[in-house]
């Protein structure tokens, strides 16, 4: 009996338990639902004053129109004056803005401008400052043939820098060489550049002095009329014929660095005799050519004697 009154108690209690729950659940999705509802209610009371607000304005600015068109026509009529329409032309506030606030609007406005102004003016001391920093060569060596190893020598300059004077008086003494490699193949000659270096530096006086091979006689210069006869200056000397110093079996290789086999039998030093050019006088040339023929010299006399 007993246990039967504890069995009935505990379902009782299980019941009741399984009912507060069940009421507190449906409480809060009635809470939940509640508070959807009214914030749907709010945001349709939004919604209906933004559109109320709209068509206030909206009629308002219809009015405005309607009644500028009738002011218009009485005025185009007649039928009041200028004076007397409420029709004027609106003048915009004229806004007043400190100094700083106009740098900087001014600032704004042409900031592209500013910037492009900005990049050429760097860019042109720039330029300029390269220009003052590279020293100027006392004298120009062309070398007109297709040979790495000897154009590509970090010593070639510095051998012609030994025999040249500081000739433009910049206290510094310095021989430059042009490398230009010349070759057969038209295709690399322009790849390279060598074409459009040739037309300029060949139709300059900027350089006489030039180091080539049969190559650089046979379709760039005429040796005839455009080189210096070196037989009639060095008639005993066997490393010359006719226009040409050859530098095989000289000491050039070993000062420039380069191996004996570098350098090829038809490799020659040859000097520019001074005539018109198309971007220079004769009487141009003829300068360069009184001051570079000495270096020339004694470059000649220094291989020939082994020093």
């Amino acid at each position: 009996m007993k246990d039967n009154e504890k069995n009935n108690i505990s379902e009782n209690d299980i019941d009741e338990k399984l009912d507060i729950e069940k009421s507190v659940f449906l409480t809060a999705k009635e809470l939940n639902k509640l508070r959807e509802e009214e914030n749907e209610r709010k945001q349709q009371e939004i919604e209906r004053q933004y559109a109320q607000h709209e068509k206030e304005k909206r009629e308002a600015y219809e009015k405005k129109i309607h009644d500028e068109r009738i002011e218009l026509m009485r005025l185009k009529q007649g039928l009041i004056s200028e004076e007397e329409s409420a029709i004027h032309e609106e003048k915009e506030e004229e806004i007043k803005l400190t100094l700083g606030k106009k740098i900087g609007n001014f600032f704004y406005h042409n900031k592209w401008w500013l910037g492009l102004g900005t990049f050429f003016v760097v860019l042109a001391i720039f330029l300029i400052a390269d220009i003052l920093r590279t020293p100027r060569p006392d004298m120009t060596v062309l070398m007109l043939c297709q040979n790495n190893d000897v154009g590509g020598s970090v010593f070639l300059e510095d051998f012609f820098t030994e025999f040249t004077e500081d000739f433009n008086g910049n206290g510094k003494v310095l021989a430059s060489v042009y490398y230009i490699p010349y070759s057969s193949n038209e295709y690399d000659n322009y790849t390279s550049g060598a074409s459009v270096k040739l037309t300029t530096y060949l139709n300059s006086a900027e350089a006489v002095i030039i180091i080539g091979n049969k190559q650089t006689t046979e379709e760039l210069l005429v040796p005839d009329q455009t080189l210096t006869d070196l037989s009639s200056i060095y008639p005993d000397d066997p490393h010359v014929k006719d226009w040409f110093y050859y530098l095989k079996g000289t000491n050039f290789a070993q000062k420039i660095g380069v191996p004996e086999d570098c350098i090829t039998d038809d490799m020659f030093l040859a000097i520019r005799k001074p005539i018109k050019l198309v971007n220079d006088s004769k009487e141009e040339m003829q300068e360069t050519y009184d001051k570079d023929f000495p270096v020339f010299d004694s470059i000649v006399k220094s291989l020939s004697a082994g020093k």
